[in-house]
């Protein structure tokens, strides 16, 4: 049953996943300065054989087929800038960049996406449809990283018929306009 399957693989890439997080969150970086998160992304997507684009200058989109790939496509987004907070906390996966801290947990989020894309991946040929995989920049500042991401194409070739997000999915139709 790929339900197991997930679940199982999720268990497999459980410390590695962790790791992912405390990366990001020791280097978080502020709306559209996300250029080291976004490499750390491509990077992760690329040694996994997903391919991609780089967008909005630092948004990235990873994209899977599955078996009959045009006959869902759904997108899955996570947020990946930071806050202009100091960390107070005493960990060891503190935030080395002065001043710049995951206060939003777009670092949970992006490692999540991460982890989905990952498994998804290694179970492509189990399942039908296309998954979009968005991770977008300048979620704190206007103009949001969305609009932007919207504006180059985020939505087409394919065009997704749903965006599924953190707390939020929303269903696409001619006329919505933002992710």
């Amino acid at each position: 049953m790929l339900k197991e399957k997930i679940k199982s693989l999720a268990r497999k890439y459980h410390q590695e996943m962790i790791e992912v997080r405390r990366h990001l969150h020791q280097y978080p970086e502020l709306s559209y300065q996300e250029f080291e998160t976004s490499r750390y992304i491509q990077e992760q997507l690329k040694s996994t054989g997903i391919s991609f684009q780089v967008m909005a200058g630092t948004g990235v989109v990873g994209i899977i087929e599955g078996k009959n790939p045009d006959k869902k496509i759904i997108a899955l987004r996570a947020d990946i800038d930071a806050l202009p907070i100091q960390e107070a906390n005493d960990i060891a996966y503190k935030s080395k960049n002065e001043g710049i801290m995951h206060a939003c947990g777009h670092d949970v989020h992006t490692t999540c996406l991460l982890g989905a894309a990952k498994i998804l991946h290694e179970l492509r040929s189990e399942w039908e449809g296309t998954i979009k995989f968005i991770f977008q920049p300048g979620e704190e500042k206007n103009p949001g990283g969305a609009s932007i991401m919207i504006k180059e194409g985020v939505l087409e070739n394919p065009k997704p018929e749903a965006i599924y997000a953190d707390r939020k999915s929303t269903r696409l139709n001619s006329s919505h306009s933002s992710v």
